[in-house]
């Protein structure tokens, strides 16, 4: 994997991309401060007094520049911890999308290698529709993620007072499709919507609806809620 991640793997990971930066909003205010530490076989996670179900979701090894998903990681295989995980391949294989297939990808011909480990890290949350990740350092040069399976995090709710700004900040964030931005978040949340051209309406849990309209270039550019 070289000079850049795949259209699959980046159309995949812009449907998540709203909801998912928002849900890391609301994780990182729930985890309390202090340092951590983890009992793998328990799958358990612990952080400034909170105790958390977790799977770990993938390592980044620094001097390497690359990543292992934690479902191949040789030491975790087939264990409880990597179960959650073992769903992302699948995912892959289903849909054709070779980053969740391939066990170690090598980041080092990405300009920002870390930024790339990022991005796998979030996409992976995505599909395992978990409340966010957590990713911390496991040594001098590895950075190890863990993805929470605890009903204690809270979920992002849909807010429709702040769905312009989390629809336009999901879709800065990758640049590839808004529309998939857009329809992602609506489909997570359950909304139902509808496209007509360039522009997707969605009707809110409130009863008011939400029209979201797209350029030429395909940029969000006008969101009008209507109140309920």
């Amino acid at each position: 994997m070289v000079n850049g991640f795949s259209d699959a793997f980046l159309l995949e990971a812009e449907r998540h991309a709203a909801w998912g930066a928002a849900q890391l909003e609301t994780l990182t205010a729930f985890l309390p401060e202090g340092p951590w530490t983890a009992d793998l076989p328990s799958c358990v996670y612990r952080q400034g007094g909170l105790e958390l179900r977790v799977a770990v979701l993938g390592t980044y090894d620094m001097d390497e520049q690359s990543w292992m998903w934690g479902w191949a990681n040789p030491g975790l295989r087939g264990t409880e911890v990597v179960a959650l995980t073992g769903a992302i391949e699948g995912y892959g294989r289903a849909h054709g999308i070779t980053e969740f297939t391939e066990e170690a990808l090598d980041l080092s011909g990405f300009a920002d290698p870390r930024h790339a480990a990022e991005m796998l890290a979030f996409a992976g949350m995505g599909v395992a529709e978990a409340p966010g990740y957590i990713g911390v350092p496991a040594g001098p040069g590895t950075q190890v993620y863990f993805l929470p399976d605890d009903p204690q995090v809270p979920r992002a709710a849909l807010d429709p007072v702040a769905l312009p700004r989390t629809l336009v900040t999901g879709a800065g964030l990758i640049g590839r499709s808004a529309r998939h931005v857009v329809t992602g978040y609506f489909d997570h949340h359950g909304v139902p919507r509808r496209e007509d051209g360039d522009r997707i309406t969605a009707d809110l849990p409130d009863g008011s609806p939400a029209e979201i309209d797209f350029d030429s270039a395909g940029r969000i550019s006008g969101i009008r809620l209507t109140a309920g």
